[in-house]
């Protein structure tokens, strides 16, 4: 198997997860840096809004490496959807597929489900709901905790930092209070 292959393969996480992990200490002893993805939406507007807000002036510039970094996200992202997709669909545990068909979600030909994300759906109740309101709290959620999970669970923890670890039980206590209580009383609804 050549090297393009094994790259169009889902990594198996014990790879995975590792290679995240090195991360933080990769950036820590290279540049004395935190990893973290969810301020980069803060840089980007320090450096675009011209105005006195107090929460965008500081010196952007010195995180500025960051805002490369999420760029290459999405380069990667494209690249890899596009130049060396598999042309699969998502891999999905079985025992999940069947617990969102009991949810009315049927259609998993891509990498999100179609008949939630999709742009015909953005004007629609159901669209407002999961990817407006949805998106909207996830961003709130995510300044109010100071960081995503990527930056709690992963640099955070590893770390020691005492906040981190109560703000990645509280992620995970919403991801199971979301999955179990909520989306059956949401999809009802639509």
């Amino acid at each position: 198997m050549n090297m393009i292959e094994i790259i169009k393969q889902p990594w198996p996480w014990y790879v995975a997860g590792p290679l995240i992990g090195l991360t933080v200490p990769l950036l820590l002893i290279l540049g004395n840096k935190a990893f973290g993805i969810s301020s980069s939406l803060r840089h980007v507007c320090a450096a675009v809004i011209p105005s006195k807000i107090p929460f965008f002036q500081y010196d952007w510039k010195k995180e500025q490496w960051l805002l490369f970094f999420a760029g290459g996200v999405i380069f990667g992202g494209f690249i890899a959807t596009n130049l060396l997709s598999d042309g699969t669909t998502a891999h999905l545990n079985p025992q999940t597929i069947a617990d969102l068909k009991a949810l009315g979600v049927t259609e998993f030909n891509g990498m999100l489900p179609a008949d939630i994300f999709s742009l015909s759906n953005v004007f629609t109740l159901k669209g407002l709901f999961f990817i407006i309101i949805g998106g909207f709290l996830v961003g709130f959620g995510t300044r109010y905790a100071g960081g995503c999970t990527s930056g709690h669970a992963i640099m955070g923890i590893s770390n020691l930092q005492w906040p981190s670890l109560v703000a990645t039980i509280f992620f995970m206590v919403g991801g199971f209070f979301t999955t179990w209580v909520l989306f059956p009383i949401i999809f009802k609804l639509f």
